[in-house]
Formats: structure tokens, sequence, C-alpha cells
């Protein structure tokens, strides 16, 4: 959400960060609804002070004797505060609608986001590991693990329809494992606090962090039994990063409490609207998959080194697994919503020869706070200010299993499980057929 008061100090600078989104001025439009606002409340002011003023003139008219004069007094009391209640509504419709079109906006990239329309036009960040080379023709991971027979999309089909799977036996341990080798991390290295939160959740919190209103097409919702009430309507959560935001929400941290850094293991649930025909076959793109996510809260002069602290832990999951990666900075036009710099890192699958991505790293600044009423005290300080937010995959489980099926794949179809895992599979080291 985009604060009114930066937009008019600086109309410029807010739509030349319009502009590197690929999108049109939208300043004049916003400040003229301000304008409106600010002419109803100036006037509002006005026309109550002169109430105020003839409700106190009536007792001294009343005890002078004069009658009439009090009488028009009151006659005109009563105008005005019919006049004051409908100036009153009308400043109620145009802050509902100047808080409609900003939270239509996306957040402004920072100055050091390459410019670029979509993920053609991303810039490597860097690399780490050199990807396998197999000696034989690599499969990709939904031939493995249906050739195991650990990997069912056909019976979900029945259960569910398009993109989900049913896993089997040692598949089904491999994804539990990944999500505990990854919290262990997390938690016992990197110092975030583990949450397990609800996974349903209401229209204000999907606000919070910007997916709805712009992309209630992507959610899945549900409702209670039979009810269509809009009021008792939950959303399944995309990813954990809207619980665990919304977490501080309509709050006032102390500044000593940040950076606050949790993470959390949750199935997650997106409707992929808008990717029709992309990814069909698989795991890569799914209606239902499990992700360990981080979110930090942080004051404005943390949020930098924590975007880059957030990345190097989302990094290390792969070091640890030995998987080849690349990091990629996104350009403005393929961004997430509330981002301001977006770090994606894509991990090599040989059975596809190509890099995939498997977490996105995001800083949004103060603008999932504003919509949220997230704030913090500065130490020493009576005001408050907006804390600042990021969240990244710490990382997608369900990738994370591919890119280790394609990676550490047998010729015989079976799979090496990677060292870091062999403590949490019971003592499986090699996935086969017999699994």
């Amino acid at each position: 959400m985009h604060d009114i008061k930066a937009i008019r100090d600086d109309a410029d600078g807010f739509d030349a960060g319009l502009a590197r989104r690929g999108l049109p001025a939208q300043s004049a439009r916003l400040l003229e609804i301000d304008e409106r606002r600010r002419k109803i409340i100036s006037d509002l002011q006005a026309l109550q002070s002169a109430s105020n003023a003839a409700a106190k003139l009536i007792g001294g008219l009343m005890k002078e004797g004069k009658k009439d004069e009090a009488e028009a007094k009151k006659a005109e009391v009563a105008a005005s505060k019919s006049d004051i209640q409908a100036l009153e509504q009308r400043e109620r419709e145009v802050i509902a609608e100047l808080d409609r079109e900003l939270a239509a906006l996306p957040n402004l990239p920072f100055e050091d986001v390459p410019l670029g329309k979509d993920e053609h036009d991303n810039v490597l960040h860097h690399t780490h590991g050199t990807p396998r080379e197999l000696n034989f023709a690599p499969k990709e991971h939904f031939d493995l693990g249906e050739g195991l027979g650990l990997m069912d999309f056909e019976l979900a089909a029945k259960l569910s329809g398009s993109r989900f799977v049913v896993l089997k036996g040692a598949l089904a341990r491999l994804e539990r494992a990944i999500a505990s080798f990854m919290l262990d991390l997390h938690t016992g290295e990197f110092g975030y606090t583990e949450v397990a939160p609800p996974l349903l959740v209401k229209d204000h919190v999907m606000f919070g962090t910007a997916q709805l209103p712009k992309f209630a097409d992507d959610q899945f919702t549900v409702f209670k039994g039979d009810e269509r009430d809009d009021s008792e309507r939950f959303w399944l959560i995309p990813t954990a990063e809207v619980s665990l935001t919304n977490l501080v929400r309509e709050s006032i941290l102390s500044e000593d409490e940040l950076p606050l850094r949790m993470t959390a293991y949750t199935p997650c649930f997106r409707a992929e609207a808008g990717s029709a025909g992309r990814d069909t076959r698989g795991m890569i793109r799914m209606h239902q998959f499990a992700k360990v996510e981080l979110v930090s809260v942080s004051t404005p002069d943390q949020a930098q080194a924590e975007h880059e602290r957030m990345l190097s832990c989302a990094e290390e999951v792969l070091k640890r697994l030995g998987l080849a990666y690349r990091v990629m900075t996104l350009c403005s036009g393929d961004m997430g919503f509330s981002a301001r710099r977006t770090y994606d890192i894509e991990v090599w699958l040989p059975g596809q020869n190509a890099y995939r991505e498997i977490s996105s790293c995001s800083v949004c600044g103060d603008f999932q706070a504003r919509r949220m009423q997230a704030r913090y005290r500065p130490e020493g300080e009576k005001a408050t200010r907006y804390v600042h937010t990021l969240n990244g995959s710490g990382l997608a489980v369900g990738r994370t299993m591919v890119a280790i099926l394609e990676t550490y794949q047998q010729e015989d179809g079976s799979i090496v499980v990677p060292e870091a895992l062999r403590p949490y599979m019971g003592g499986i080291e090699v996935i086969s057929t017999h699994d």
C-alpha cells in the first residue's frame, strides 16, 4: 500500500517507479482523489466549527430573552448536523475510493533493480556448483517417481483432478525428511523461530500481504458447510508468508524485538489460474504443494542486510544437499506485486536440462506493513514507524524433491539419498522399487 503523502511530496518519483514496472503514470489521478478528500475534510471542519459556535450562542440568547434568535440558531445547528452527516458520508466514500486505487498498485522497485519486461530480462547474480554430468540419458522426475511406483498422478486425479499427486513409501518419507532438514537448519543454525500457523485465513489477512484484491483468481476459497456468506469466507493460504507476516498486524513492536525471524512448514494452495498449459506433467506446478517459508520483520535500516541474509539461508539448503543452482536478480517487470527487490534461486534439473525456480526471496519495504498497520517504536522515540517485511522460500519442498530425484538418479532408476537427508530417512540410502 502506498502513502498518499509520499506521492504528494514526490509525484514524479512515484510515476517514475511505476514506469519501471511498465505502468502508466498514476499520480495525477490519485492526487485528484486526495484533493477531493482534503477539500471535504476542510469543509467538514469549517461546518463543524460553525455549528459548535452557533450551539454555544443558544444558551446566551435564551438568557437574554432573545427567544426568536435562539430558535433560529437551533434551526441552524439542526441543519448543520444534516450537512455534517452528508459530508462525513462523502468523506468515507472518497477515502474508500482512494484506498481501492492505492491498493491496486504494485510496490515500487529499488533503483538498482534491472529494467525489463519479463523473465527473459532477469540478470544473473551468481552461480554455485557444477551441474552433475550423467553417463546416461537422465529422466525427468515424474518418470522416475512413476517408475519406482511411488508417485501417482492418475490416482490423485481420481481424488482431486489434475495438478495433484499421491506420494507413497520412501518418496512420502523423503518429502517429510526434506522439510525436517530445512526446519532444523533454519531454526538450529540461522535463528528462525518455527511457527505452526493457520492454513485458513480471512479476507483482511490476504489483503495484508497483497494477495487480495488483485489476485483473488489465483486463490482457493472455503466456506463453512453450504454457507456462501462472504463474512464466513476463508482462503487457503498460497504460502505461509500470509500467516507469518500477519502475525504482527495491528501491533506496535519495540525496536529491540527486530529483526523478527520466523519459519513454517505448511501445505500451500494455488489455483494456478494463469498457468494453463504450463508444466502440466509432474510436480513443478501443483494446486497443493509443501513449502518451508522464511519471513523477517525488520526496521528500515536492517532490511537490506536481512534480504542478503535470507538469500544465504535459502542457498545453504541447496549447498548441503549438493544441488547446483544459480541466483537471478529479477527485473522490474518480473517481480511480484509486493516486492521492491527479488532474488530467485533456480536449481539445476538434469532431466529438464534447465534451471528452474525453487525459491524467491523478496524485500517489501513498508508496503505490506501499511496494509497490516504493523509498526515499531524506535528506541527513545514516542512516534512509531512502519516495519519492513521480507519473505522467501527456504525452500519449496516439492521442487527440492524434484531436484534430488533428477540429480541423484542412477541408470536403473533408483535414487541415491543425499548425505544430509539420511538421518531423516530411517537408514534408507537408496530409494528403489523395493521401497
